[in-house]
């Protein structure tokens, strides 16, 4: 059950498909006759003029006499010189040949007329230029012979017949302004429609060029060489709005390309610009010629670094009160190609957005707070479609003055693309070398095409990554930003296929809230170890925290895509979903690779700091009195100090040494229920390319293929479900009502007169409090339950490290010279292990070790009770903002500080403390495998065995690490 067959390199995830490949797998089930079902494979265009494609047969069918294939192939129509009798589509025409004399045919193919002025080759009539065709009277009676009226362009009417030649229209306004006519004949110049007299001082002739510089290719563009020139005249002679505006849409389609040299569109551009400085200014803004679209900043040196830095954006942001505003209302005025204003658009909600199926779009609603980036792919094909006219904008954000009145502040365009000189190559390089712009566009179908605008363009240009950078003035001004800028890229695409082409596109804000959360931990490492020096190990330790945050958060992302197609195409009603193509799964697994191989590098370092704390029983018991002991050599009998049992701190030590791998969830369980619920109950099911949400397949049925994310949501949904359960569990029943073996560990060390003192920072460690409130612990059976009934009754004082507490888990931040005392007491428990030419030759190994211990035992005791003044402590609570962050802001000079904790965070050296990284782990481990071998039966029985692999390991080591840190011999360590 719940097996899932290896997905054929050419199946898309669409239902239409499937539902194709349903019918084509019944088909092949039926047992064929010996003819077969096949046909051959025709297509309209195989047909020729003689026959057209019959619809119902699929294939080609002969036209009848006096007939050709129609223009959409699948019906015939009458040959030139024939008239239509009859037609009922397909071959059911009839036609009949027109008299000689009358050899024409009327404009809808029915009747025969006589035409005065020639046959088109179409057979039908034909008429001059500026002439107009009329076959029938106003009340549709036909007419004998057709009439050709020529539009009167005299000053009385000033017609001229439209482009479909049906009717007369009032010629263009320039034709009357130049000729007091409809007729623009030599020396006066005709262009775009427009005409313009010889005499005028007119601007340079424009090259209709754009150059495509991803591709190498420059083409002449036939909407520039129709309206280039016509646009630049009519803006620089009529200063007309809308010519303005479309000279400046094709400078930008050119990517606003700036040369002293060249006549392009952006020179033409210039060209006006710096002639009709006489027109004065719009809005006070310099940049903002009158009569013309403001497309540049300017290009004088620094200019960049004064429009982004030297001013703010005149209103301020808060959180809270009644000025509350964490929004920035970005608007847009939107312009044609033609360079007709459309309207203002209010951004919110997705209005400058490509790729609807993944809504990835920008949005004006932008918040202070985590932004991210999306990307996604589309299709050439639906580019084509639903841009074929581009849309220019002019973005500014909106804000409300002092008096009511809304304002807009101009928001700065950043394009990647300018092609003004090299040094704009690398646009990051340098602020004061940007070329700042205002115009901007989406996707570009027009420019690139080069004859007939009505076919496919030979190139197009999509913005392919849209960024916005918002960055908060310094902390003297509350609340207050940088302006905005807009920065774009470019993409050149140019079109052979557009039906399987595809673009890449990104949009987003982006942020860096992984990399500062790894500096802040970086910087509390430092803190913890002592050290204010970057060094190459400081450097390492960032990358490796670095690793951790960017797998959690690769994790957050794939879990969160996954568990969203599962629910969203498991749970559409109607077909709204379409799950990724095979392609862009590839994206999805290599992110899943790419979480798991750092959550594997946070993994190993979590368990070899671990395996290298430094830890210490200090026993506070004292001897009971003195004993009588034989002297050896001597035959004497002298009484000494009774000797403290040591057996007390083997117990502890037992008992850390079985709590180092402790988890809040049962591995085992774990593993077993997600697999139970996948292979058992048919989760697995939800894996499959189809629809379905039912978790039971039949063997007889079709069974789709699975798809990588969806077998990714369900799994980990299920990790992270059974989990959490598990974790609710074992928090709130069985830690309650069972047993709590963190706590129990802190009450045993109370009861046995034994501390546990923990380093897992050179400066840095933990420390619990377990001395006995009673004095003593080494006693009988009888003494044990009055001292624990006495505790109960509150007849002795609390167990807490300060009196009338309660307290006695700690976590300490010591100076360096409490450290440098205990690293050079350290160095002779361990020195037994060194070579053999250290150790002391007048006394044995066994003597050497138990007075290295019995020091460190009295040294740490005598810390705990403030004895050395200059290595004192202080007991202080820790600022919220210092939990939060897991980090110290107080750096211990003299004292050390021990700081108040009531969560038992000593378990941070424990598995119990790390369950969330564990768990991140054992879920990448489970998805990879099984993405690698699609079967979850494997994939389980891998994770198992790793986790009792590394658990072994963890157990062994740490066992190690116990034995040579505290001198507790291991083998009593069981």
């Amino acid at each position: 059950m719940g097996t899932c067959r290896r997905r054929p390199q050419v199946a898309m995830a669409t239902p239409g498909r499937w539902a194709a490949a349903v019918l084509l797998l019944a088909v092949a089930a039926a047992p064929p006759p010996a003819r077969g079902f096949s046909l051959p494979l025709q297509q309209p265009g195989d047909c020729g003029d003689a026959r057209y494609f019959d619809i119902s047969r699929l294939a080609c069918s002969p036209c009848g006499a006096h007939q050709r294939q129609s223009a959409g192939g699948s019906s015939c129509e009458c040959q030139p010189g024939y008239r239509m009798v009859s037609s009922n589509g397909g071959s059911s025409v009839i036609c009949e040949k027109c008299p000689a004399n009358v050899s024409g045919v009327t404009q809808d193919g029915w009747n025969c007329i006589i035409c005065p002025k020639g046959l088109t080759s179409e057979g039908k009539c034909k008429c001059l230029n500026n002439e107009i065709l009329v076959e029938r009277s106003v009340d549709g009676v036909l007419l004998d012979e057709a009439l050709c009226i020529h539009c009167n362009g005299s000053e009385q009417s000033f017609s001229a017949s439209d482009s479909s030649g049906s009717r007369c229209v009032r010629c263009e306004q320039t034709f009357i302004n130049v000729t007091k006519s409809c007729d623009c004949s030599s020396p006066n110049i005709l262009t775009g429609g427009l005409c313009f007299s010889a005499s005028e001082n007119l601007p340079p002739k424009g090259v209709a060029t754009v150059r495509f510089g991803q591709l190498g290719i420059t083409l002449t563009s036939a909407w520039f060489l129709k309206n280039l020139q016509s646009s630049a005249s009519a803006c620089w002679l009529y200063s007309n709005l809308t010519a303005c505006q479309a000279l400046g849409n094709m400078c930008v389609m050119n990517m606003n390309s700036l040369s002293s040299s060249s006549t392009d569109a952006c020179g033409l551009f210039q060209y006006i610009y710096i002639n009709t400085a006489r027109l004065g200014i719009v809005h006070s803004i310099s940049f903002w010629r009158h009569n013309l679209p403001w497309l540049y900043y300017g290009d004088q040196p620094g200019l960049a670094s004064q429009v982004l830095e030297a001013s703010h954006f005149p209103t301020t942001f808060s959180f809270k009160g009644t000025d509350k505003d964490v929004k920035l209302q970005f608007i847009a005025a939107s312009f044609d190609a033609a360079g007709n204003f459309l309207k203002w658009q209010n951004l919110e909600g997705g209005v400058l957005q490509l790729c609807s199926d993944t809504q990835t779009r920008l949005d004006a609603a932008y918040t202070f707070g985590t932004t991210y980036q999306q990307s996604c792919k589309i299709s050439v094909s639906k580019i084509l479609l639903d841009f074929a006219n581009p849309i220019f904008y002019d973005l500014f954000l909106k804000y409300n003055g002092d008096n009511g009145q809304q304002y807009l502040w101009a928001v700065p365009v950043l394009n990647l693309n300018l092609q003004y000189s090299e040094m704009f190559v690398n646009q990051g390089s340098n602020m004061n070398n940007w070329l700042l712009t205002r115009r901007f566009f989406l996707v570009d179908t027009l420019s690139g095409k080069e004859n007939d605008l009505g076919k496919l363009p030979r190139v197009i240009r999509i913005a392919s990554k849209i960024t916005i950078r918002i960055r908060l003035v310094s902390p003297t001004q509350r609340g207050t930003i940088h302006p905005p800028l807009l920065t774009v890229a470019y993409t050149d695409v140019l079109v052979q296929n557009p039906e399987t082409q595809s673009v890449m596109i990104t949009l987003g804000v982006l942020g860096g809230l992984a990399v500062l959360w790894s500096l802040l931990k970086t910087a509390g490492w430092k803190r913890r170890t002592g050290s204010s020096i970057i060094d190459l190990q400081t450097v390492f330790k960032f990358l490796l925290f670095y690793a951790g945050d960017l797998a959690n958060v690769f994790f957050v992302i794939t879990v969160g895509t996954g568990i969203y197609w599962l629910v969203f195409f498991k749970a559409q009603q109607f077909v709204s979903v379409l799950l990724p193509l095979p392609s862009q799964e590839e994206y999805f697994v290599t992110y899943i690779a790419c979480a798991f191989s750092l959550k594997a590098l946070q993994f190993l370092q979590l368990l070899v700091s671990q395996l290298t704390i430094d830890i210490f029983f200090i026993d506070w018991e004292r001897p009971k009195g003195k004993v009588l002991k034989a002297v050896e050599g001597e035959g004497v009998i002298k009484s000494a100090v009774a000797p403290v049992s040591i057996w007390r701190t083997y117990f502890i030590a037992n008992e850390w040494n079985e709590i180092q791998t402790v988890r809040k969830i049962n591995h085992l369980f774990q593993v077993l229920a997600v697999l139970f619920f996948l292979e058992v109950v048919g989760f697995s099911n939800l894996a499959l390319m189809d629809s379905s949400s039912s978790l039971t397949r039949s063997s007889d049925s079709y069974i789709a293929p699975c798809s990588r994310i969806l077998r990714f949501g369900v799994s980990a949904a299920l990790w992270l479900a059974i989990a959490l359960l598990q974790i609710i569990f074992f928090s709130v029943f069985y830690e309650r009502f069972v047993e709590d073996k963190i706590s129990q560990f802190v009450d045993l060390c109370c009861i046995s007169n034994i501390s546990v003192f923990l380093l897992s920072h050179s400066c840095f460690g933990y420390y619990i409090h377990g001395r006995s409130v009673h004095g003593h612990a080494d006693t009988n059976m009888e003494e044990m339950n009055i001292n624990l009934k006495r505790e109960a009754e509150n007849l002795c004082s609390q167990r807490g490290l300060l009196p009338n507490t309660d307290g006695q888990t700690f976590q300490i931040s010591i100076s360096r010279k409490m450290r440098l005392h205990y690293d050079r007491i350290h160095e002779t428990l361990t020195r037994k292990r060194g070579p053999a030419r250290l150790l002391d030759s007048s006394a044995n190994t066994f003597e050497q070790s138990t007075r290295a211990y019995n020091t460190m035992n009295k040294f740490l005791g005598s810390f705990i009770d403030h004895v050395h003044k200059e290595m004192d402590y202080i007991v202080k609570d820790k600022l919220l903002l210092e939990r939060i962050l897991g980090m110290e802001f107080m750096e211990p000079m003299e004292k050390s500080i021990f700081y108040n904790d009531e969560g038992h965070s000593f378990s941070d050296v424990l598995y119990y403390g790390n369950e969330t990284t564990l768990l991140i782990f054992d879920i990448l481990f489970f998805s990879v495998v099984d993405l690698a071998s699609q079967s979850f039966i494997l994939a389980a029985i891998l994770t198992y065995l790793q986790q009792e692999i590394f658990r072994f390991i963890r157990n062994t080591l740490g066992q190690k690490n116990l034995a040579s840190k505290t001198l507790v011999d291991e083998r009593f360590l069981i």
